[in-house]
């Protein structure tokens, strides 16, 4: 499978280092540029604008800083204040939403690396998420037990108050399963089942979570069997994001043990594309991804006291 892309392969400057200037991510610094744009276009002042949101001249530049949260009813009035088309001023709420997405995660930007902000505040807009794990499962199906072996792992020096934090964080951003969408295809080699994370108890629990996740309509959880005929597959987790907002329509996110890479050229997309198709086409149906879990939770099972 000679098409696998190489850890950090891409071309010059189509990779978004989200390590060096995490601030960039969040949606709220996109939307305050954007407004900030608008208005500068139109050769106005903050003092010109602060009377069209009811505020003063601070809360203007706390809004295009993105350091205050946005009201429905101010961006509304602005939009319409700087004469925007139909087609930006839907762009611009989109944004808006985003932001919503981020708040809940707010309270965990101390234990929040960089390079993840970004990945949070897109898993929220997105249409249809998937994701392939070759280690362990997705942090947007993992158990609060089994993230919590696997942040201590990576973490031996860290308080039990910052574990606590960065499994909240990880189980936080899970709300969106139990949302309208996005839909998640997550490829699992079946290496991931084998591998006991935690005791026998926390493995099985996770395992039947999978199950149950695996039930739902939006959410396709399939098994890549050690037997799949696949030649080479990737080392590494790869999320392939699709959005229909009007934006990008696509992103992929590779993440490495202290950054990640956010890949946005056609010819990078496509490549990243391919691996995953591969890797569909390669496992286990739905019905046979659910009896591989089952047989992983009778070892689980067999291997408790």
């Amino acid at each position: 499978m000679s098409a696998v892309p190489k850890s950090g392969e891409s071309a010059a400057g189509s990779v978004i280092a989200l390590k060096r200037d995490p601030k960039q991510a969040g949606a709220a610094r996109l939307l305050g540029d954007q407004l900030r744009r608008l208005r500068q276009e139109r050769g106005l002042g903050l003092k010109d604008v602060a009377p069209v949101i009811r505020g003063s001249v601070s809360k203007v530049s706390r809004l295009e800083r993105g350091e205050s949260p946005p009201k429905d009813r101010d961006i509304r009035d602005l939009l319409q204040y700087y004469g925007v088309s139909p087609e930006l001023a839907r762009e611009i709420e989109g944004l808006v939403q985003q932001t919503r997405n981020e708040e809940w995660w707010q309270q965990y930007l101390d234990v929040t690396p960089g390079f993840l902000k970004r990945l949070i505040s897109l898993e929220g807009t997105a249409a249809r998420i998937r994701t392939y794990e070759t280690h362990v499962v997705p942090g947007l199906l993992q158990t609060q037990a089994y993230a919590r072996v696997l942040v201590a792992a990576a973490m031996p020096d860290a308080t039990e108050e910052e574990i606590k934090r960065r499994v909240g964080l990880r189980v936080g951003r899970q709300h969106i399963l139990d949302e309208s969408r996005p839909s998640i295809i997550a490829l699992l080699d079946e290496a991931v089942l084998h591998r006991r994370v935690g005791g026998p108890e926390v493995m099985e629990q996770q395992l039947a979570h999978l199950q149950e996740l695996a039930a739902r309509d939006r959410v396709n959880i399939r098994v890549v069997p050690f037997d799949s005929g696949v030649d080479v597959t990737p080392a590494y987790p790869i999320t392939h994001l699709h959005f229909d907002d009007g934006g990008p329509a696509e992103l992929v996110y590779v993440e490495h043990i202290d950054s990640a890479q956010y890949l946005t050229r056609p010819k990078e997309i496509d490549q990243y594309r391919y691996v995953l198709d591969r890797l569909m086409g390669a496992a286990a149906h739905r019905d046979a991804s659910n009896e591989l879990l089952s047989s992983a939770i009778e070892r689980c099972r067999g291997r408790r006291p």
